[in-house]
């Protein structure tokens, strides 16, 4: 009976190697989170909601105006860059595929014709065969898994980055509409102030020519007028432009969007409060950009050990098996071909320095990914502390504009009543109705600012996102901007 004979010293002993290398291969670099050592233990700015508190991801819903969501929706459907996010999260899907892919064996199919004599003894004859071919290589030092994991961060970064899109679109989208109705308050107290002023002109001319009034009151009120007429249009032609971005966002015809926004002209929007989390590291989880640079360091981290796998020896198993048939006239042979083999071992011995070089630069890609991260972190911090810092700016200035603007308004009567009385001159007139639309003109703008910095706030707490939603396919999600 014949024995086994183990295998040439040689080979087990580079098999040996392999496995006790394949142990002590290099662990990725740390990827623990940095937000808890970078972030402050509390806000240094008030916190507006006063114990109230609202839904981020149904935030638009809570609006007063229902037309803003429906635009949102609009702008979203329509929008090249959530197209392109898109593109890009099905690019991370065929790499993430294709890196799963190197850790399963290889099989090749391959079939062959031939007809001619194979050397001087053979007789002419047709040889057909068909056969498979296998190869495995085996991934001892984990290059195979770290490229699968790195596929994977940034799969899950992808998806988060069409996310980020629709939060970055949705709070454009509104910022747009809110400047939209801003405008259009402001243009109605355009059209006001130049009526008025056309109307003084016209009694100061009639006043004049019946040799009531200097022929320099006459001018004043003229060039009162004329500039009141050119602010009016100055202020349409804002409007109008505002008009064109909202139907280059949104997609919608534009007189089918003239016609929606028609019912609400110039009524600013009222956001419902947002509230904030009292520590800033569970705020700053849900943003979906901070997200994405933790999975780009997570990628860059298994790029390393990628990198340094490249460095060590690599193991790769092959088989094959044919099956062929030879027919010479009236003769014929059949029959099956296998192996199983070479086991071979390749060992890096000298490559001008290109795998050292190669890791030392994916350690400086992660070097840079965690500084980028870094920085994310702070952004975001700083971010949130602003607007809530506006939001309260906003507050304490809100009731002191509000009684400014009712007292001009007062003044501006009064001073008009005493014009039209001859009690008051033109100029004391005129003084009285700039004090009064700048005061109405300042009060519109920090509506329009305050709902500007709850929109801030929105986008800076990640628009309700979370990490969840990267485990589903993003752009099959129908859901509102999270």
């Amino acid at each position: 009976m014949p024995t086994a004979h183990p295998p040439p010293r040689p080979l087990a002993s580079a098999l040996l190697a392999t496995a006790l290398l394949g142990a002590c291969a290099g662990a990725p670099p740390p990827t623990a989170p940095l937000r808890n050592a970078i972030t402050p233990s509390q806000w240094h700015a008030p916190l507006p909601h006063n114990g109230q508190t609202t839904d981020l991801a149904r935030w638009w819903q809570q609006f007063d105006d229902p037309l803003l969501a429906q635009l949102i929706d609009a702008a979203q459907a329509a929008s090249p860059t959530l197209a392109a996010a898109q593109s890009r999260i099905a690019q991370a899907r065929a790499a993430r595929t294709a890196a799963g892919a190197a850790l399963l064996p290889r099989l090749d199919a391959n079939a062959s014709l031939v007809r001619g004599r194979q050397d001087f003894t053979t007789p002419t004859g047709t040889t057909a065969s068909i056969g498979a071919q296998a190869g495995w290589e085996l991934d001892l030092f984990g290059g195979a898994r770290a490229g699968r994991e790195a596929a994977q961060a940034r799969l899950d970064g992808a998806e988060t980055g069409w996310h980020a899109a629709r939060v970055s679109l949705a709070a454009e989208v509104a910022l747009d509409y809110l400047g939209l109705r801003a405008c259009e308050a402001q243009l109605v107290q355009a059209q006001a102030d130049a009526t008025s002023r056309g109307e003084t002109a016209r009694l100061t001319e009639l006043s004049a020519r019946a040799g009531f009034q200097a022929p320099a009151t006459e001018a004043l009120s003229r060039a009162s007028a004329a500039q009141a007429r050119a602010q009016l249009a100055a202020q349409r032609a804002q409007c109008e432009t505002a008009v064109k971005g909202l139907v280059a966002l949104t997609g919608i015809a534009e007189p089918a969007l003239r016609a929606q926004l028609a019912p609400a002209t110039a009524a600013l929007p009222q956001p419902a409060q947002i509230g904030v989390a009292t520590v800033p590291a569970q705020v700053l989880a849900q943003r979906p950009d901070l997200h994405i640079a933790e999975r780009e360091l997570v990628a860059a981290s298994a790029d390393v050990s990628q990198a340094r796998a490249q460095q060590w020896p690599r193991v790769s198993l092959a088989g094959s098996v044919t099956a062929g048939r030879f027919e010479s006239g009236s003769l014929s042979t059949d029959g099956k071909l296998w192996s199983i083999g070479p086991l071979t071992v390749s060992l890096p011995l000298f490559d001008g320095g290109t795998r050292a070089a190669n890791a030392d630069a994916a350690r400086a890609r992660y070097d840079e990914a965690a500084s980028s991260y870094r920085a994310t972190l702070r952004g975001a911090v700083r971010e949130v502390e602003q607007a809530l810092v506006q939001l309260q700016s906003t507050a304490s200035r809100s009731e002191d504009l509000r009684i400014a603007a009712e007292g001009f308004d007062a003044s501006y009567r009064a001073a008009e009543a005493r014009f039209r009385g001859g009690l008051a001159s033109l100029f004391e007139l005129e003084d009285a109705r700039r004090s009064a639309v700048q005061a109405n003109s300042q009060l519109i703008e920090l509506q329009r600012e305050r709902v500007a910095a709850w929109i801030a706030l929105y986008r800076a707490l990640g628009g309700g996102w979370t990490a969840r939603q990267t485990q589903a396919s993003a752009p099959a999600d129908d859901t509102r901007p999270q």
